[in-house]
């Protein structure tokens, strides 16, 4: 059994990162396990703070889910042709001590994907990933890319995938990044 961790880089409700992340729970290959991490409830970045109390729970938490994963999947929207602030916050948070990055993110496999009503889907996001990625340490998965435009068209009011392409495209992007986290 391969896991995965999904991490949606929104905090919005009913986002539609959070709704993509569903889906691929839902599409995931039998064998293959994807737990939903939340960067809920960490708070803005503040060394101060570390030193006074330490890493937040909500930040320890996730670290110790990523590091016992095969894989991490960032469903990362894109604000403003980036990383969203919020989702690069946590895992700037994630990184803390550095003496945990090896641990958390070494050679980590991980694979981006996003979802964005405009019609770039989130191909610029994704690349300025890229440098974070390398300065973690983790291993990439470049076998596919996943980034879903127009989205707000392929789900219905309660957040299920209607659309069969994008359900197809899921499922092969899945069935990829399992089989490098597994190797």
């Amino acid at each position: 059994m391969t896991t995965l961790v999904g991490i949606a880089g929104s905090l919005r409700k009913n986002s539609w990162n959070a709704m993509l992340l569903r889906a691929a729970v839902k599409l995931a290959p039998p064998d293959v396990t994807i737990e939903i991490g939340s960067i809920r409830g960490i708070p803005l970045y503040d060394g101060d703070d570390e030193v006074a109390t330490g890493i937040p729970s909500s930040a320890a938490v996730l670290k110790d889910l990523i590091a016992r994963a095969d894989g991490l999947l960032l469903v990362t929207p894109e604000y403003n042709n980036s990383i969203p602030g919020v989702f690069k916050n946590a895992i700037d948070w994630l990184s803390r001590p550095p003496a945990d990055i090896q641990r958390v993110f070494g050679g980590k496999k991980v694979a981006l994907m996003g979802a964005t009503i405009g019609g770039g889907g989130t191909l610029l996001a994704q690349a300025a990933w890229l440098p974070v990625l390398r300065t973690l340490g983790t291993s990439p998965w470049f076998g596919a890319k996943l980034h879903v435009s127009n989205v707000n068209k392929l789900f219905d009011e309660s957040g299920e995938l209607t659309d069969e392409k994008l359900r197809s495209q899921l499922q092969a992007f899945l069935a990829g990044f399992a089989k490098f986290a597994a190797g």
